[in-house]
């Protein structure tokens, strides 16, 4: 399985998402500055966190017009697999390939955290690799995290089944002390409307070694996607 991530001036999360697909996959990803305006021919396109542009204008707004987004986007239209974290999501969201966008968290604070999730469903690519209603301990480590779409959007999530994770406490219950940065309807993650295309907030990727003492409950996500996509 052959993988790319996207790399941005003000990405800091690249080289936590490549040492977590490699051990997933046994392969190095190729890693593609924002510059270059061609892609490999890869299996999955993976937009990595940080600060793209160091959120000048928007978080995201800048990087969605990045050369190689033009080819990302071509990419996922052809059915691609693409995922994006935190800013990766961000980037996803400014770019049109998700719909809503990610405000300043609701305590105006940047939030670094452990954090629980509900997987709201398993029949995708991204989350085969759990039950659906499993409860999962990943980190998140973000100041623009509040998701936020007009009510005919969420109601097109909810009732397509394209929420992928909702933030929730250890017991998988959704209530609002959870909902650590605010997000509607708990959102912590969404598909496009084929679901091939993630962005989640969450860092499931530092959640891969039990090294970095965070668990390794991000793990079932890129095995799953190995398994899915080999």
């Amino acid at each position: 399985m052959n993988t790319a991530v996207v790399i941005f001036p003000g990405s800091n999360r690249e080289r936590d998402l490549c040492l977590a697909l490699k051990r997933a996959t046994g392969r190095d990803p190729l890693c593609v500055w924002h510059r270059d305006s061609e892609l490999p021919s890869v299996d999955l396109i993976v937009l990595p966190g940080g600060f793209a542009y160091g959120d000048y204008l928007r978080c995201g707004a800048m990087a969605a017009h990045s050369p190689i987004m033009r080819e990302v986007k071509a990419r996922a239209e052809r059915g691609t697999p693409v995922l994006g974290i935190c800013n990766g999501f961000q980037v996803l969201t400014e770019a049109g390939l998700l719909p809503g966008a990610l405000l300043t968290n609701r305590t105006l604070n940047f939030i670094c955290r452990d954090v629980h999730l509900r997987v709201e469903t398993n029949q995708t690519i991204f989350t085969c690799g759990y039950a659906a209603g499993q409860t999962i301990r990943v980190p998140v480590a973000h100041h623009d995290g509040n998701y936020t779409a007009d009510e005919a959007t969420l109601d097109e999530l909810e009732d397509r089944g394209l929420v992928a994770f909702r933030y929730c406490n250890a017991a998988g219950e959704i209530d609002d002390d959870a909902n650590v940065n605010g997000s509607a309807h708990a959102i912590a993650g969404i598909f496009n409307r084929g679901r091939t295309v993630l962005g989640l907030m969450p860092h499931p990727e530092d959640a891969t070694d039990p090294l970095m003492g965070c668990g390794t409950d991000g793990s079932a996500l890129f095995a799953g996607l190995v398994g899915a996509l080999q």
